[in-house]
């Protein structure tokens, strides 16, 4: 388990082969990158999936202003929140960081902006450094054979990540349908 942005940095410039850092401060083009690239993209990685650490539930209110048409109720998207995943009912629309629907509160389940990385799956944290040195790969090494292995990389814990994140999590079911109980006999 990490304890550190600094650490998941450190995991993506070891995968380009580079040195090492203590701190985002540091004099040094390692550094420089790191700090540029780690909040964005965390913040894509984790928007890529319904990671289950990176999950929030909130009640909202409505804003004290409500839409000049076509809605009643206008409810602001939390600050943290990266990518809207059930809001409780089936017509509303979003815009400019608001929920615009004909409701008096609404029930938002949500991927948030999670900065916690002691709370990161292992697999999140390996996709996460895979993404990071991606970014910083072409900037370090001008070399678009690496960035493009980079991405390779990427894209191949991806879905790993995902699956495995995803099997934590009970299976949907169609519901009680008489058809499925007649296959079964």
């Amino acid at each position: 388990m990490v304890s550190s942005e600094i650490e998941i940095c450190n995991q993506a410039a070891l995968l380009l082969a580079d040195n090492t850092i203590s701190d985002f401060s540091e004099n040094s083009v390692t550094a420089k990158l790191a700090n540029a690239f780690y909040k964005q993209s965390r913040d894509a990685v984790l928007r890529l999936h319904t990671w289950n650490f990176a999950i929030m539930r909130v009640k909202l209110a409505p804003d004290a202003a409500a839409p000049a048409f076509g809605y009643s109720a206008a409810f602001t998207l939390p600050v943290d929140c990266l990518r809207i995943l059930d809001v409780g009912i089936s017509a509303y629309k979003v815009e400019r960081r608001k929920i615009l629907c004909d409701s008096t509160s609404i029930n938002l389940k949500y991927v948030f902006k999670n900065e916690d990385v002691t709370e990161y799956d292992s697999l999140f944290v390996d996709t996460l450094a895979a993404y990071i040195a991606f970014k910083m790969s072409y900037p370090r090494t001008r070399s678009n054979e690496v960035k493009k292995t980079m991405f390779d990389t990427f894209k191949s814990l991806l879905p790993l990540a995902r699956n495995i994140d995803g099997q934590e999590e009970p299976q949907d079911t169609i519901g009680d349908f008489p058809f499925i109980d007649v296959r079964s006999r």
